[in-house]
């Protein structure tokens, strides 16, 4: 959807637009922009004062990995397993840790993590709607998508990079907030674009980096931009913009000719096999190389589906197990390259569907319809891992023990308040400037503390 200034914010690709130049400098600098292709990174803001509350992160990353797995997976065949006569005997129950029933035989890396205590689930997870759209939306916002607010809400990820995005004059090459294979992703919201996320298709170099005369013909028109900024700035009384809009290119300059960012987005094809070879493994490994060369990201979003099941579930070829491999492959070896690096202490990786799937015997179809209960998978951290928090009755239909401090089901919005303490981040945060004049809460109704971060993974 566009907004009022005629762009739309949740079709930002690649480096031609990591951020939009407020309204009065767009029009004056589009002919000059062209001059490098629309690489251009807008610096820090200053935004006004927020009021916080009585949230305690518990600061325990510094990264954080966000797997949504869209169209929902099954989460009693996955991550909280029920056994009867319809699982195929091919998914091997086991038993790991705490007694967490695990198919093996589905996700054998995975099960390997679950075992080396560095995967936990949250299994009394209940999602609000059951309708795909409206529920993806819901977790990666935190809030009700149609609630006055949901407008101008950023994307959790966009808050992230708010909050831990380096001062201004402390120069970083790659956005904070990357988003891989992620769609019809939401934006930034009323934040400054500069938050917004910079998409990326999964295992692909980053595209528009380069000049298609080479590097000496880009020199060359990039000086006449400097020229021409030069000369702006000395006869026109134009404001912040001129040194606003030459930050910017000078931000998106970084990324161009760069060998180490071209680093980043290149691996071989061991590793392309190791990872399974998909576009969500390649978005896995992707992740990875982003946290390892440590330029500037702390967030990343995979989205990876489509898990939308309805029939044929247990087809050995088709649907569920095929789904299962291409995670199992990325997830399990991301986990490991990430704990041989010594950087899975520092890193938060969450995975989790936008609902559920019915339980107990299949549909007419052999498959599972939508659902509101659901679970959620939680890794490194440092969280204590190789067990469950919450307990689903025997058929995994409703939660039947809490697992937290709250004492009842975990919503989207207790998860947005765990990924925003376990990153040092105030989840109770309400900021002053939003467009509504109302106080924008991190996590919706902060000032009646209704949610809250599930310490319980840490404990």
């Amino acid at each position: 959807m566009k907004d009022r200034f005629g762009f739309d914010s949740s079709q930002v690709r690649g480096t031609a637009f990591w951020a939009r130049p407020q309204l009065g400098r767009r029009m004056f600098f589009r002919h000059v922009a062209s001059a490098v292709g629309g690489y251009f990174l807008m610096p820090s803001r200053p935004m006004e004062t927020v009021a916080r509350a009585a949230g305690t992160p518990i600061g325990r990353a510094k990264n954080c990995i966000f797997l949504l797995l869209t169209g929902a997976p099954s989460h009693v065949d996955t991550f909280d397993l029920k056994e009867g006569p319809w699982l195929p005997a091919r998914f091997n129950p086991t038993s790991y840790g705490d007694g967490v029933r695990f198919p093996q035989g589905l996700m054998p890396k995975v099960a390997a993590e679950l075992g080396n205590g560095t995967i936990g689930f949250v299994r009394s997870v209940r999602a609000w709607a059951g309708v795909h759209g409206l529920s993806q939306q819901w977790v990666q916002i935190g809030r009700n998508p149609t609630s006055p607010s949901a407008r101008i809400s950023p994307h959790i990820g966009s808050v992230v990079s708010l909050e831990l995005s380096p001062p201004r004059g402390q120069d970083v090459a790659l956005p904070a907030f990357m988003a891989i294979n992620a769609g019809q992703i939401p934006g930034e919201g009323y934040l400054p674009a500069q938050y917004a996320p910079f998409l990326l298709a999964g295992g692909a170099a980053l595209p528009n980096t380069a000049h298609p005369r080479g590097p000496a013909r880009l020199d060359q028109r990039y000086g006449l931009l400097q020229e021409l900024d030069a000369e702006t700035r000395s006869s026109f009384d134009i404001g912040e913009g001129a040194e606003e809009m030459a930050n910017w290119n000078a931000r998106a300059r970084m990324l161009m000719y760069n060998s180490a960012v071209d680093n980043v987005f290149r691996f071989d094809n061991n590793e392309r096999t190791r990872y399974g070879n998909s576009a969500f493994g390649n978005g896995c490994l992707t992740a990875r190389n982003l946290l390892r060369a440590r330029m500037g990201t702390r967030f990343v979003q995979i989205n990876f589906g489509s898990w939308d099941h309805h029939s044929n579930i247990y087809a050995p070829n088709a649907q569920l197990t095929p789904m299962a491999t291409q995670f199992d492959n990325g997830l399990g070896n991301l986990i490991a390259d990430l704990r041989g690096d010594g950087l899975l202490d520092d890193t938060l990786i969450v995975a989790m569907g936008e609902f559920g799937r019915t339980v107990g015997p299949v549909n007419a179809n052999s498959g599972r319809d939508h659902f509101l209960q659901q679970s959620a998978l939680f890794a490194g951290a440092g969280i204590r891992g190789g067990r469950a928090i919450g307990k689903t009755d025997d058929t995994g239909s409703r939660t039947v023990e809490p697992g937290w401090s709250r004492d009842r089901d975990v919503r989207n919005e207790d998860i947005e308040a765990t990924l925003y303490s376990a990153l040092g981040i105030d989840w109770t945060t309400i900021r002053r400037d939003d467009p509504l004049g109302r106080g924008f809460e991190y996590v919706p109704n902060s000032r009646e503390d209704l949610y809250g971060p599930i310490h319980e993974l840490w404990s």
